[in-house]
């Protein structure tokens, strides 16, 4: 294995082990407020345990993920120090500002932990709300960051080094809005629906359980709702990307051949060897229209870049039409559970409802890491897009093999420890 492929080997298990729990830390805060907020309108009691419940589960996910977010601040300096020395002036600012957010997320997770008898009402509920305000701009500036790797912005470049670094620029790229708007939204998707289908299997264990489903309504309008948004902030996204990086967009439509009136393509195998996709359902004239608001829009194919500057096509085709499907099947399993969960005393009954959720529950975090694999590896060979490639950024240290299998076995225990803790959580649930 060379030191390049170790080395993003490393930072892609690194990342898809990370995001679970950051997305846990931005959606399970918003979850357990309101569960609380239900408590002190209603003084139904079972929302007072469902809150300190999720507190509880939020605790355990909020130390895992800070653990792997560790990891990787240490793999960022150690793995991609020509990266670090040419970006950090320019996105030092997103990641100071993350720091803010999570110290204010584990100091409010804190009081809201172990204030319930010390503090007013209110105050408690106060504290949620913060840590659920925090939990989601802590994601969203890391996403920031990432945002400007694929549209880079605020500075100018001069014998290959950056000046007149502007970090509000940078912060402002034209990424920032379609990356961060998706990412939070996939946030609340993916953890409502594995919430909802946790619940939905215990609902079928024990069917009327008051803890349960009501666990099940919040979930469900959280992750539902999300779910619902998701493609038009996906369609905002693409759009993006379309304008900033065309090389990205045609491999992840396999739109090898520049053309006007472009079918949209769903499903089918990328082969850059035949420089075609085979097997895809063809819309005529979609792709053209969903990007440019026209069926006769020309759309820049692969056929305009280099080949060495091509992504990993099959790859990223194929990741992306597995976030789409399992995005609009969560779309659909939502319309379905939310039009159902009017009632959600009906929607307990209907077991056929409760086995969909269930089934549907990893749908979202399926989604999410595909739609990681998406935009890293679309973003290909650029570590910065069009200004700093992936092997120049690279540390020339030998032997990565060792990190990588050391730090493999490190997620693998902390994946253990939490998966323990978590299914513990569950079986004292009432």
């Amino acid at each position: 294995m060379s030191d390049l492929l170790a080395a993003r080997s490393q930072m892609a298990m690194s990342l898809m082990f990370h995001i679970v729990f950051a997305v846990a830390g931005m959606a399970m805060p918003l979850m357990m407020v309101i569960a609380e907020w239900r408590w002190l309108g209603s003084g139904d009691e079972t929302y007072l345990v469902l809150a300190k419940k999720w507190a509880q589960g939020t605790a355990i996910l909020f130390a895992a993920g800070a653990v792997s977010g560790t990891v990787l601040s240490f793999e960022l300096g150690l793995l991609w120090p020509k990266f670090m020395q040419f970006a950090g002036a320019i996105i030092g600012m997103p990641f100071s500002l993350e720091g803010f957010a999570f110290f204010a997320e584990a100091i409010f997770l804190g009081v809201y932990f172990y204030g319930w008898d010390k503090v007013s009402p209110r105050i408690h509920l106060l504290a949620g709300v913060v840590v659920a305000v925090s939990g989601l701009l802590s994601g969203i500036f890391v996403v920031i960051a990432n945002a400007w790797m694929n549209a880079p912005a605020g500075f100018q470049m001069q014998n290959g080094v950056a000046i007149h670094v502007d970090p509000i620029a940078a912060m402002l790229n034209p990424g920032t809005l379609g990356q961060t708007t998706h990412m939070a939204i996939a946030a609340y998707a993916s953890v409502g629906f594995a919430v909802c289908g946790i619940h939905a299997f215990l609902l079928l264990r024990r069917p009327g359980n008051l803890f349960h489903l009501h666990a099940l309504k919040i979930a469900l309008w959280v992750g539902g709702i999300a779910a619902v948004l998701q493609p038009f902030s996906g369609d905002m996204l693409a759009r993006m990307v379309a304008k900033n990086q065309p090389a990205k967009l045609a491999a992840f439509e396999g739109q090898f051949k520049t053309e006007a009136h472009a079918p949209l393509r769903i499903g089918g195998l990328a082969s850059e060897r035949d420089k075609s996709t085979h097997y895809a359902l063809e819309i005529p004239g979609g792709l053209s229209w969903m990007i440019y608001g026209s069926t006769d829009a020309t759309v820049t194919g692969l056929d305009r870049f280099p080949e060495q500057d091509w992504p990993a096509v099959p790859i990223v085709h194929m990741s992306f039409q597995v976030m789409v499907g399992s995005g609009f099947a969560m779309m659909a399993v939502a319309l379905a559970g939310l039009w159902f969960g009017r009632k959600p005393s009906e929607l307990a009954k209907r077991r056929w409802m409760l086995k969909l959720l269930v089934a549907a529950s990893p749908l979202g975090f399926l989604a999410l890491e595909a739609g990681w694999i998406v935009t890293e590896v679309g973003r290909q060979p650029w570590i910065v897009y069009n200004v700093l490639r992936t092997s120049e950024a690279v540390t020339p240290m030998h032997g990565m093999i060792v990190p990588f299998a050391s730090f493999t076995a490190l997620y693998v225990f902390l994946g253990i420890v939490v998966a323990v803790l978590l299914i513990r959580q569950m079986r004292q649930s009432v």
